[in-house]
């Protein structure tokens, strides 16, 4: 018996649709496992790895090309799922994902330009964003706005899209925190999608953080064993990403399965609230960057994860933060949800976004003092 029979396949999806999709979550888990050792024997071989530098949050040199893995696994995955007799969603995923894993790989050995990244992003973003599966043409009353015209829908498709790459890429900037996030993102969203009857979208979202947790044993190695995703991983996880959360905000679900958090109205603050660590912490950035008379794409050491190193935690346990941070805004907007409107929701948002702001502020500065005071040690 063939188990790849097309047939066979779709027959196990319509009669044991849990245990296929627990399947799907081990196999990118496994073939991540299986496929990153030999990228890893590969990369030291050749001798390419990512020198250590002023920036560096690591010590020693370590490959950064966990994004093979990634996209080898993805595509397999998706290419396995069209057996299930979806829409044409998968070719075009497929076809977003060349275009990114190529520039992101081009990056990782020779750094690219970030013009030649921008293009590959909006080609990428341009294959799912006219997919009929992602058709946009309302807002659902989100702030009183209802229907848009059908070239301000696409609009804001790609934006969003090209928006969340770089916020996504922005994050790894850690051991750890990008696969982390990665990980309550997508689960996050494999847990709505089943809600919804979005079977299709469950299996993409289990299959990425199948490969983010496969991931994580290596990332947070030491030595031999550890590698980064690189620019070749966080581009495709956050094209990933950027088109579930695309998937999220325009499909229609029956009123009988509607949660208060998940009406119409509301997805894109539900939306926000998933995505809350790589928005929040990519607005903040910029604004610090712009207050200080820097441009926005100067590299500096505001992110979250650099405010939670300079106070003395080791890099696991200011990714695990981060996520447990994450986990607490979902937390807080699902629970918002039971007794606010819309725009309740909205200023709630709000709320959260300032508090954050103000948190990280002063545990920006807590660090530079902890810093001065240690440099003032004798022997340290």
């Amino acid at each position: 018996m063939n188990i790849l029979d097309q047939d066979i396949l779709l027959n196990l999806f319509q009669r044991h649709y849990l245990f296929f999709a627990g399947c799907v979550f081990v196999l990118a888990l496994m073939l991540t496992m299986y496929l990153t050792p030999k990228v890893l024997w590969v990369s030291r071989e050749k001798g390419l790895m990512t020198e250590v530098n002023h920036r560096s949050s690591h010590k020693v040199a370590v490959p950064p090309f966990g994004g093979v893995s990634f996209f080898l696994v993805l595509v397999l995955i998706i290419l396995l799922l069209q057996a299930l007799r979806v829409p044409n969603t998968g070719n075009n995923l497929v076809i977003g994902l060349c275009f990114l894993f190529l520039a992101g790989l081009k990056d990782d050995l020779v750094v690219s330009t970030a013009r030649l990244k921008m293009i590959s992003q909006l080609f990428a973003g341009i294959f799912i964003v006219f997919s009929p599966e992602l058709s946009l043409h309302s807002l659902h009353g989100f702030l009183g706005i209802y229907e848009i015209p059908l070239f301000l829908g696409y609009g804001l498709k790609l934006l969003l899209v090209v928006a969340l790459i770089n916020a996504y890429n922005l994050i790894d900037g850690i051991d750890g925190l990008a696969a982390i996030v990665g990980i309550i993102i997508s689960l996050t969203y494999a847990f709505v999608f089943h809600l919804s009857g979005k079977e299709y979208f469950v299996l993409i979202s289990l299959a990425v953080s199948g490969i983010l947790a496969g991931f994580l044993r290596f990332n947070f190695s030491r030595e031999k064993n550890k590698i980064f995703m690189g620019d070749g991983g966080s581009l495709i996880i956050g094209f990933m990403i950027a088109f579930l959360s695309l998937k999220l905000v325009v499909m229609d679900i029956e009123a009988s399965v509607v949660h208060q958090s998940l009406l119409p109205e509301n997805r894109l603050l539900f939306a926000l609230a998933v995505l809350f660590i790589p928005i929040f912490d990519t607005l903040r950035v910029i604004v610090i960057r712009l207050r200080n008379g820097n441009t926005p794409f100067e590299a500096d050491r505001n992110h979250m994860h650099h405010v939670l190193l300079d106070l003395g935690l080791n890099h696991k346990k200011a990714s695990f933060s981060l996520g447990a941070f994450n986990l607490l805004v979902i937390s807080c907007y699902v629970l918002g949800s039971q007794f606010l409107n819309n725009w309740g929701l909205f200023y709630l948002m709000i709320i959260l976004i300032g508090l954050s702001a103000v948190l990280f502020n002063y545990l920006k500065k807590l660090g530079v003092r902890k810093i001065e005071e240690r440099d003032l040690v004798p022997g340290e």
